[in-house]
């Protein structure tokens, strides 16, 4: 299924890899300007040359989504790049692996700044230009994991499962706020993905944090049957923009 992005400007962070990079790929080659926010600018950049050799358009940012300042300068170059910005992919987020006995105060808040306040402050700082241009769509990753607890390494990770228990209603309040202001706030909640992101995996840290996302194990691998590993990260990216599009299109709508 393919759409037309065309003349649409969508900031998506945590795109140097993983699904955050295949989300970049698929809306720059539907028509739509990327601003691709991650921690690392070379692997922002590192997406960037992607979306130009496939002939889209795209400027990369480096930006920590625990920092306000950080997230508003990426905010007002992606604006002086394209004019506005009518779509965020609230993508950027980590895990770590600390049983509840070791699990470090400075760990906890690690986790909860970068998955939850992270997206607080990163759609505080676009949602007043995405109303500004208009209206638009936010789409928050969120994991199985908000509604399910998975011991992957034999143990919870309580820190993660709480903070993406928070995106989950982080999104259904913004769906409610944004509504009157033109915004649709939806939340993609995938299994286990084959990207850095996954302990064990090729890790990429940056500053000590990984920031691919891509949940742990879960019932939502039913909905990724049949398809080879590889295949994962692209069919999120798919279904990432599937939210994102216009009100002509069918809507999805998280609040209940």
């Amino acid at each position: 299924m393919s759409f037309d992005h065309s003349g649409k400007i969508a900031m998506i962070t945590g795109a140097g890899s993983g699904i955050g990079r295949a989300t970049a790929l698929r809306l720059a080659s539907q028509g739509a300007a990327v601003a691709v926010v991650d921690i690392q600018l070379e692997a922002a950049e590192e997406t960037v040359a992607s979306i130009a050799d496939g002939g889209g358009t795209g400027v990369a940012f480096d930006a920590d989504v625990r920092d306000r300042s950080e997230i508003e300068s990426a905010r007002d170059g992606a604006v002086n790049a394209f004019g506005h910005i009518d779509y965020l992919v609230n993508n950027a987020g980590l895990v770590r692996m600390s049983p509840l006995d070791e699990l470090s105060e400075d760990e906890w808040d690690l986790v909860l700044d970068t998955n939850l306040k992270g997206m607080y402050l990163v759609t505080q700082a676009i949602a007043p230009v995405i109303a500004s241009a208009g209206g638009g769509a936010i789409v928050n990753l969120a994991t199985i994991e908000s509604e399910v607890v998975v011991a992957s390494t034999g143990h919870p990770q309580v820190h993660y499962n709480a903070s993406k228990g928070g995106v989950k209603m982080l999104t259904k309040a913004l769906a409610v706020e944004l509504a009157g202001r033109g915004i649709r706030v939806n939340a993609v909640a995938p299994g286990p993905i084959a990207t850095s992101f996954i302990p064990g995996a090729d890790l990429r840290l940056a500053r000590g944090v990984g920031l691919d996302e891509g949940p742990a194990p879960g019932p939502a691998r039913r909905r990724t049957r049949g398809r080879r590993r590889g295949d994962l990260v692209p069919a999120l990216g798919r279904r990432v923009v599937h939210h994102r599009r216009d009100a002509a299109g069918r809507r999805g709508w998280l609040t209940r």
